[in-house]
């Protein structure tokens, strides 16, 4: 048998004592960058400039709070509005920190029809109102009938119009009867499918241009329905809203928190493009109960108005 010869380990031949091993080199303690307070708040700030800017040069979102604008317009509408087609002014700023004046830059006029935005001169909110006669016209109601330059604009009678009976939104975040929903609920109806809806009246006004659009005119009001001939002066616009009988528009005094005649350009911010999406109220703070909130078929809803003329 073939002898293997093995190496027997003796105690001398075992692993170097710990003492004799070179000492190992401390590890370094780890280096903390120190955050630079200063940049970080500069990048935050140019970020809220460049938000800001964006908002009041180019485009802004809005909300749509009251009844004013119906059939068109909803409460809980959200939209986007666009700050250049008309120049810029104090009212284009994202907030209305600016003193009031006149001045315009690259000035522009709506077109009748256009949904704008406008600043009053008594209160720095926006609202928001439909472009009925631009400078130098005379316009006039007439029992509820625009009358411009002499000339009736043609109202033509449309079916009735379903509009989602949301009792929680109709009034806005405002409660004053003039813009409450009561005078609706004769019009209440159910569906067949059970869904319950405001079946109101409406008309399709056409405008010169040949611009046309819904409006709601549900009853006679005599502080609304005739308002005598005036000429709007140069550089203004006279403004209705849509749902013609809950309107506190160019017909309505300041005093009664309306707009009180032709309205400055200066004092119009924007116009109204398109909507984005609509939540019907039944929201709460929680982000999952928007999906259900949303009314379908009102995102990405042009607000431009059509007209007749591009159809022929």
């Amino acid at each position: 048998m073939t002898e293997v010869n093995s190496e027997i380990l003796t105690p001398e031949a075992e692993a170097p004592a710990a003492q004799d091993l070179p000492a190992a080199d401390e590890p370094a303690a780890p280096h903390k960058d120190r955050i630079d307070w200063i940049g970080e708040i500069r990048g935050l700030a140019l970020m809220l400039l460049a938000v800001l800017a964006f908002h009041s040069f180019i485009a802004k979102p809005f909300y749509i709070p009251s009844i004013s604008m119906m059939p068109n317009l909803l409460v809980g509408d959200r939209l986007v509005v666009s700050k250049f087609p008309y120049g810029w002014n104090w009212a284009s700023a994202s907030f209305h920190v600016l003193p009031r004046g006149t001045w315009r830059a690259l000035p522009g006029t709506p077109d009748y029809g256009d949904i704008v935005i406008v600043v009053p001169r008594n209160r720095n909110d926006d609202l928001i109102k439909r472009v009925v006669a631009l400078p130098g016209d005379r316009i006039a109601v007439v029992n509820g009938q625009i009358v411009l330059n002499g000339k009736p604009v043609p109202q033509q009678v449309e079916p009735d119009l379903q509009i989602p009976a949301d009792p929680q939104l109709m009034c806005g975040d405002r409660k004053p009867a003039y813009y409450c929903y009561s005078d609706f609920e004769m019009y209440r109806t159910k569906l067949p499918s059970g869904r319950e809806v405001l079946e109101v009246p409406t008309l399709r006004e056409v405008m010169p241009n040949g611009a046309t659009y819904l409006i709601i005119k549900d009853r006679n009001d005599f502080t609304v329905d005739n308002f005598a001939e005036i000429t709007v002066p140069a550089g203004h616009v006279f403004l209705m809203g849509d749902n013609r009988n809950h309107s506190a528009d160019s017909r309505v005094p300041i005093m009664a928190d309306g707009l009180g005649g032709p309205v400055p350009l200066s004092d119009v911010g924007g116009r109204a493009e398109f909507v984005t999406f609509s939540l019907d109220g039944s929201q709460t703070w929680n982000p999952l109960t928007w999906w259900r909130a949303l009314r379908s078929g009102r995102s990405w809803t042009s607000l431009r108005p059509v007209h007749l003329t591009e159809d022929k």
